[in-house]
C-alpha cells in the first residue's frame, strides 16, 4: 500500500526493486549459524517464536530483500544525499537471534557494508549515526554497536514499552506513556543537540517509526500527525544543516486503521522529498554564484 501511494502521489521518487542481500553481507553482523537457520528453516521453531511469526521460504526471502533494500538505500544516500527503504528498521534483531517481528538487523548490515566499502575504496573511515525514533527501543542495534566508536546509536522511545529489558545505546531518551507533541519535540531537540556535541557522522540512518502516533495499537505515546511531521522536518533540517547524507527506513507502525499508518509513512516521504529538493536547488545556486 505504501509503495502504491508513493508511486501515485510522489512521482519524483524513483522506486527500485529491493536487491537480495548475500550471506557474506549478512555475516558482517549475523552469525553463520543464525543465517543458515533462517535460510533453511531447520530447527527454526524456537527462533521464530521469539521473532513472532512462522518460518516460510517467502518469509526468509522477504527478510533478505528488506535488508538488501536498506543496503541499497545507504549506497544511494552516500551518492545523492538522501534515499530510503519502504520497509526496514528491524532494530530488535541481534547478531545471533531475532525478536519483536525482526529477523535480520537491516540497519546494522547496511551500515557495515558502507563502512567496508569505504575501507576498500581507500576512503576515510565512515562514522555513522543511527537515529532511532521508533517508539520501541532499538535494543538489537544498541547491543551490536555497544563497543564501536565509529557508530553512535540514539534511541528515543517509550520508557515502559517493549523491549522491557533495554540495552544501552550511546544516547537513550526514555519517554513516559502519553507523551505528546510538545514534550516529544523538546526532547528530540535536546537529543540532536547532544548528538551534535558528541559525534560528527559521515552518514545518518533514520528509523522513522510511525508508532509514536496517538492511535497506534502498540505505541502508548500521543503524537498527532502534525507532531510526527514536525519530527520528520526537524530531523531532515538537522541533516541538511550539517550536510549529512541520510538514509531512512520505515520501522514500526501498528495503527488500528492501516490506511492511517500508510498516510503517516507517506508523509515522511513527502517531507524528505521536499528537503531533498531544497538541497538540490541550493547546490545549483551555489554552482551559479
Amino acid at each position: 500500500m505504501l509503495r502504491d501511494a508513493v508511486q501515485a502521489q510522489l512521482p519524483r521518487i524513483v522506486l527500485r526493486e529491493a536487491p537480495r542481500v548475500t550471506d557474506e553481507q549478512l555475516a558482517l553482523i549475523h552469525s553463520r549459524e543464525y543465517i543458515q537457520t533462517i535460510a533453511t528453516g531447520e530447527n527454526a521453531a524456537p527462533v521464530m517464536r521469539e521473532i513472532g511469526f512462522p518460518w516460510s521460504p517467502m518469509m526468509a526471502e522477504r527478510a533478505r530483500r528488506s535488508v538488501g533494500a536498506t543496503v541499497a538505500a545507504v549506497q544511494s544516500a552516500l551518492k545523492q544525499s538522501m534515499a530510503a527503504n519502504l520497509a526496514g528498521g528491524t532494530h530488535h534483531a541481534y547478531a545471533d537471534k531475532g525478536g519483536g517481528f525482526c529477523v535480520f538487523n537491516d540497519v546494522a548490515v547496511a551500515l557495515r557494508c558502507a563502512q567496508l566499502n569505504a575501507l576498500q575504496c581507500g576512503l576515510q573511515p565512515l562514522k555513522v549515526a543511527v537515529i532511532d525514533l521508533d517508539v520501541h527501543q532499538g535494543n538489537g542495534t544498541a547491543h551490536i554497536f555497544r563497543d564501536d566508536p565509529s557508530v553512535f546509536t540514539l534511541s528515543m522511545h517509550g520508557e515502559k514499552n517493549f523491549p522491557f529489558r533495554k540495552e544501552a545505546s550511546d544516547l537513550d531518551v526514555g519517554l513516559p506513556d502519553g507523551c505528546g507533541d510538545d514534550d516529544y519535540l523538546a526532547a528530540m531537540d535536546q537529543a540532536l543537540q547532544t548528538l551534535t556535541e558528541r559525534f560528527a557522522p559521515g552518514l545518518v540512518i533514520y528509523l522513522a517509526g510511525a508508532d509514536p502516533f496517538e492511535r497506534d495499537r502498540l505505541g502508548r505515546l500521543k503524537l498527532t500527525a502534525r507532531g510526527l511531521q514536525a519530527r520528520d522536518e526537524r530531523l531532515f533540517a538537522w541533516c541538511g544543516q550539517h550536510q549529512y547524507p541520510v538514509a531512512f527506513v520505515m520501522a514500526g507502525g501498528y495503527g488500528v486503521d492501516i490506511e492511517e499508518t500508510v498516510q503517516l509513512q507517506l508523509n515522511t516521504y513527502r517531507v524528505g522529498l521536499a528537503y531533498w529538493q531544497q538541497a538540490q536547488l541550493l547546490k545549483i545556486a551555489n554552482n551559479l554564484f
